[in-house]
This record gives structure tokens, C-alpha cells and sequence, in this order.
């Protein structure tokens, strides 16, 4: 497999173009297929988060490749090809490698540790089986970078930083709008993510939380697994009214535009506050502020009152935008009274912070697995020469013992017996010290070029060596479904 790897994240590009770049609905799904439909592409996975979009896929030709790879991203994502190159990274065989399990082990995240990404792998992984534009090198690779990731949470400290998004935002929230327990919280969303976020609300305290999802079913299963004493539905199209009786709105949808507009955010500042909304919001923000604190007397959820929404707070009404691209309106930072985190501002916050666990040893981990993974690739590739090798000397030996049959037909039993066996004895001498040194040279760097030395020295039937590989002889194989999730 010749691994190559095009894309971007918040390491090379700015939250703006990754806003805009971000895939969302069935785009992701085309962009799959058309990757693993071009020439040069045998197989192909995609790795779509909100800080990174990167093509994986096994190649014939490397510029050719990337440039094919390239023109993809920029057609789906919908930014021009010339202003995505100036953001793009390329990472070909071993290097490829390495990015793929510094990914796994959370060395390339914005928090550095996180574990989330090792669930993110394994979708994306899921997702190209699931397509079948996953085969057999993709799968071994992805497999192989999962068991990386969990042994550098497992073996080292790395975990002391690893917190994820939502912890990490959580942590940016309370510096700016005080403790998380006891606040009354509002989610956006139910997706992994989402209820990654509620989950995280409830160990920290939060027994006041409403969960609000386009599809009502998610939410209401979300609110089961916290269990309702702690947690409601609540309506998506009373999000806007149900931002003056909360304190913490933690948003990450996958909608492709904005779900929470500043003007929203501006009114329930306003209630909470018990000022009146100025500016822009009019004689409409005095409409949803009546509306407002009309909803927050009334049951949100099952049967139970929330607290009138009218109340005087000093601290900020506190908003995570997790999702990409935003869904909190970014004009939200200019409001008095409102605290907005988002992932810009988290990156820039984690950039400032001091590194945690330890680092240089799951860099080391990680080198250690690319080297032995390297090898056992480079060492398979050479396997079904040695075979073909063995299954030629084997056929030699057959048809000069049957020579000796029609030369001496009357040989007895025993000696023919015996001479079958000195003969393959020979040919097994003869081959074993060439064998086991070519496997052991084509594990090293540079190696590949010992098999076609093999195949030229002792004029192996090409047929033959793609007959063991599973190779259509001048091909590749094709992409399937199979493998282990």
C-alpha cells in the first residue's frame, strides 16, 4: 500500500476557512466515493471532524494523487482550489503513517491527549467499510493506529491532558462565568458530541438541563440515559425563548448555518439582567422578552415548573459553540452580558497553555510503531515473491523426479522414496538462507526493490506472484467492506 494523506486542520488553517470548508449532510458520503473512483486511488477513508478534514487513500502516483485528492476537496467543500492549497499538508508512506497514529494518540488535537479522536478514527473507518471504499490496507492501517492511540492512553500519562473539547471548553466557560455546577444548562443537539457535553454537565453538577435536537426521538433518548430528574427535552424552535432561564448553552449541531442568532442572545441578556433590550433588537426583542419569561413560568419538561426568567443575574449567560461550522452567531462576542466559546477561541486559549502528560513518550511510542509497522508492510510485500519462489523450485523438483520415473521404471519403493527426499532437501537448503535474508532486507527501508530482484534472478511467472498476492497481474486489488471494526 503507497499511503498518502491530503488535508487540513486547525494546525494549518484558520477557524474561518475550516467553518467554511466543513462537510456536512451527504457530502462527506460523495466526497468518499468520488476519492476511491479516480485513477490513482485504490482505497480511500475520510477523517471529518470539526478541526480536521483529511483524505486517507492508497495511490499509484503520488503527484498525480494529490493533485486529484486536492481538486475533491475544494469541489466539495465549496473554497476555491487556490486559496485550500495554501492550507493543505501532504503526508506520503511512512510520514503518512506517523500523521495517522500522532492523530490516534491525540498528539495533532487542540487539546493535546484527547481520546474523542480514537471514536472519530473508528467511525471513519466504519464509514468506508460501511461504503466499500475500505479494503485491505485501509483497514490493517486504521486498526493498527486505533491499537496505537489506546496503548498511548494506557502505558502513559498522556491522559493528564487529555481532555476533550467539551472539558476543555467547560473550563474556558467557569474562568468566565463562574462554577458549572448549579447552573441551569441548555444543549443544542444530540449527536456524539452533544451528548459528550450533556454527560460531561451532569458529572460537574449541572441537575437542571434541557436537551433540544432536530430530531425529537434523540433528545428523548439523551434524557433517558441522564434520567429525567436531571434532564427534559425541550422544543428546537423554543431554543430562542429558553435562553433567558438558563445559564450554560452548549451548542453542536450539524446545520449548516447559524441556529442561535445574536439578536436571541441579546434579548435574554436583556431578561436576565432585567434591563430592557436596546439597539437592534426593537420593538421585535420586546416581543420575545414578553414571550421569554412567559415560556420560563411554564413546564418545559415532564409536568415540572422552571423558574421564572425575569431574574436579575450578574454573571454572563455562558455559550460553547462546538460545532463547525459555528452555530452560535459570532456577533455574539460583541454582546455585554454573554460569554461566547467557541473553537477559535478555544485554540487560541490551549495555544497559550503549558503542556501536560507525558508527550515525548507517546512521541516515542508513536515512532516505534511506525518503524514495526513499516517493516511488517514492507516484509508482507515481499511474501508472495518467496512463495512463488517456493512453488516454482517445488514444481522443478516434481518434474525432475517424474523424469527419473520414465528413465528408471523399475526403481523399487524405498530408494525412490529416499531419493525424493534428498532431492527436496537440497532444493530447501539451497533456498532457505536467500529467503530468510530477503525477508529480512525487505523489511528495511528501501526494501521493495529486493523482490523485483528475486522475480528477475530466478525469472518468476508474474501471474504467478499476483496469483498468491490476490493481484490481478498490471493491477490492484479493489476496495471491499470486509475487516474487523
Amino acid at each position: 500500500m503507497s499511503l498518502l494523506v491530503v488535508g487540513l486542520s486547525h494546525r494549518t488553517a484558520p477557524v474561518g476557512v475550516l467553518e467554511r470548508a466543513a462537510l456536512t449532510g451527504e457530502v462527506p458520503t460523495r466526497l468518499l466515493h468520488d476519492a476511491a473512483a479516480t485513477s490513482t486511488v485504490a482505497e480511500a477513508a475520510l477523517l471529518n471532524t470539526c478541526n480536521r478534514i483529511e483524505l486517507y487513500a492508497d495511490v499509484d502516483k503520488f503527484h498525480a494523487g494529490v493533485a486529484e485528492l486536492s481538486l475533491l476537496l475544494a469541489h466539495h467543500s465549496g473554497v476555491d482550489l487556490e486559496e485550500l492549497t495554501s492550507h493543505l499538508y501532504v503526508h506520503y508512506e511512512d510520514r503518512a503513517v506517523h500523521h495517522l497514529f500522532s492523530v490516534a494518540c491525540g498528539l495533532d488535537s487542540m487539546v493535546v491527549g484527547e481520546g474523542q479522536i480514537l471514536g472519530q478514527l473508528r467511525d471513519a473507518l466504519a464509514k468506508a467499510q460501511d461504503e466499500h471504499t475500505a479494503g485491505r490496507g485501509l483497514n490493517e492501517l486504521f486498526q493498527q493506529a486505533l491499537r496505537v492511540g489506546k496503548r498511548a492512553h494506557s502505558e502513559t500519562g498522556i491522559d493528564k491532558a487529555g481532555q476533550s473539547l467539551v472539558t476543555f471548553g467547560l473550563e474556558q466557560v467557569a474562568a468566565g462565568a463562574g462554577e458549572i455546577a448549579g447552573k441551569r444548562a441548555l444543549v443544542v443537539g444530540a449527536g456524539s458530541m452533544s451528548s459528550l457535553a450533556a454527560a460531561t454537565l451532569v458529572r460537574s453538577g449541572v441537575t437542571d438541563l434541557l436537551i433540544a435536537n432536530r430530531t425529537p426521538a434523540r433528545a428523548e433518548r439523551l434524557v433517558e440515559i441522564l434520567g429525567p430528574d436531571v434532564a427534559r427535552t425541550l422544543d428546537l424552535a423554543k431554543v430562542p425563548q429558553a435562553l433567558a432561564d438558563v445559564d450554560l448553552v452548549i451548542s453542536c449541531t450539524g446545520a449548516a448555518g447559524v441556529v442561535i442568532k445574536a439578536e436571541d442572545v441579546a434579548a435574554a441578556v436583556a431578561l436576565r439582567t432585567g434591563a430592557r433590550a436596546e439597539g437592534r433588537a426593537g420593538a421585535e426583542s420586546d416581543e420575545r422578552q414578553a414571550s421569554a419569561a412567559s415560556a420560563g413560568a411554564r413546564s418545559v419538561g415532564a409536568g415540572s415548573e422552571r423558574p421564572e426568567a425575569s431574574r436579575a443575574v450578574t454573571e454572563p449567560l455562558a455559550l460553547l459553540d462546538l460545532a463547525m461550522p459555528r452555530d452560535v452567531d459570532h456577533a455574539v462576542h460583541e454582546l455585554d452580558g454573554a460569554l461566547l466559546v467557541d473553537l477559535e477561541s478555544l485554540s487560541h486559549a490551549h495555544a497559550a497553555s503549558p503542556g501536560a502528560g507525558d508527550v515525548d513518550q507517546v512521541t516515542r511510542i508513536v515512532a516505534d510503531e511506525v518503524t514495526a509497522f513499516g517493516a511488517a508492510q514492507r516484509a508482507a510485500r515481499i511474501a508472495p515473491t518467496v512463495v512463488a519462489l517456493r512453488a516454482m523450485a517445488s514444481d522443478v523438483v516434481a518434474a525432475e523426479l517424474g523424469r527419473l520415473d520414465s528413465r528408471l521404471p523399475d526403481l523399487d519403493e524405498r530408494s525412490r522414496a529416499e531419493i525424493t527426499q534428498t532431492v527436496r532437501r537440497v532444493v530447501d537448503k539451497l533456498l532457505h538462507a536467500p529467503t530468510v535474508r530477503v525477508k529480512q532486507l525487505a523489511a528495511e527501508p528501501g526494501g521493495a526493490s529486493y523482490a523485483d530482484a528475486l522475480r528477475e534472478l530466478f525469472d518468476l511467472d508474474p501471474a504467478a506472484v499476483h496469483a498468491v498476492s490476490g493481484t490481478p497481474v498490471g493491477g490492484r486489488p479493489q476496495p471491499s467492506g470486509g475487516g474487523t471494526r
